[in-house]
């Protein structure tokens, strides 16, 4: 369905072969089994230091991941409706550097769940969480074997900028002092679904007029996409319909966002939370 992998990343850390990624995807959910076990009878930790670290960390990863993306695409003169993957020559070669980055953010983003782990959020660790989390670092691999530039850089685009919102709002909810100031977590599951629905769009008018670009790839995204868009809306639903809207010192609700359209999004890392018998 893909065709001839991409040379110009042969060589590329953990892109040669699919193993590590395999392996890691595998002990990340081994991780959670045998961790939720290991936690059963001993207390939860705290890591408020780790989370800020972690958080800002990711925070600072998504913003040069956001700047770069648009300084290389608006620099090597991208077409936001269809892009290939062969015009743009050194730009082309930059976007594919920074696509690599955000592949690895999501190996990185598996820490999220380990948090939860450690702190005994087993309830954060819903289907949602972990489906999105180990699904978006293996279609990233083959992303970046395949189809490393050209379209496929509108997703981390916008999933960057979400991240930034996202990894800041749980940074400065590690503090409770900061709790009453942070009253827009709702409003950051909306903008999850915009960031969805905005990459299928994105997605299909490649499409419907083409440039070049590998039509499989094209569906297969749009079609994981729905997928998200599917399970954020029961996510929303479920947390906002159906119960009246919690406290903001109250915990953050299961999901964040991806990653995006061979993206992060999800609304699942809301490791910075702490609820009030934690604190």
């Amino acid at each position: 369905m893909f065709g001839p992998r991409d040379s110009r990343v042969r060589g590329w850390f953990m892109l040669d072969s699919y193993l590590p990624t395999l392996f890691l995807t595998v002990l990340y959910l081994l991780s959670i089994w045998l961790g939720n076990k290991y936690m059963k009878n001993r207390p939860a930790f705290s890591l408020r230091g780790t989370l800020t670290l972690y958080n800002l960390g990711i925070t600072l990863l998504s913003a040069y991941m956001l700047v770069e993306l648009i300084l290389s695409t608006w620099g090597g003169g991208y077409n936001l409706q269809c892009q290939n993957l062969d015009s743009a020559g050194d730009a082309d070669v930059r976007v594919a550097r920074v696509l690599w980055w955000y592949y690895f953010s999501k190996l990185v983003e598996f820490l999220d769940t380990i948090f939860f782990v450690l702190r005994k959020k087993t309830s954060q660790i819903t289907f949602l969480h972990v489906y999105h989390h180990a699904s978006m670092f293996n279609i990233w691999w083959c992303v970046l074997n395949w189809i490393p530039c050209g379209q496929s850089f509108f997703g981390p685009t916008l999933n960057s900028f979400i991240h930034i919102l996202m990894y800041s709002y749980y940074g400065l909810s590690v503090f409770p002092s900061m709790h009453r100031h942070l009253w827009w977590k709702r409003y950051l599951t909306q903008a999850q679904l915009v960031q969805f629905l905005l990459t299928i769009t994105h997605t299909l008018s490649a499409v419907v007029k083409p440039c070049g670009f590998p039509f499989g790839c094209l569906i297969f995204q749009s079609s994981y996409m729905m997928t998200l868009v599917i399970l954020f809306l029961n996510f929303y639903f479920q947390t906002y319909r159906k119960k009246p809207l919690k406290k903001d010192t109250q915990e953050l609700p299961a999901e964040k966002e991806v990653r995006n359209g061979l993206s992060k999004a999800h609304f699942t890392a809301a490791n910075g939370v702490m609820n009030k018998k934690a604190q």
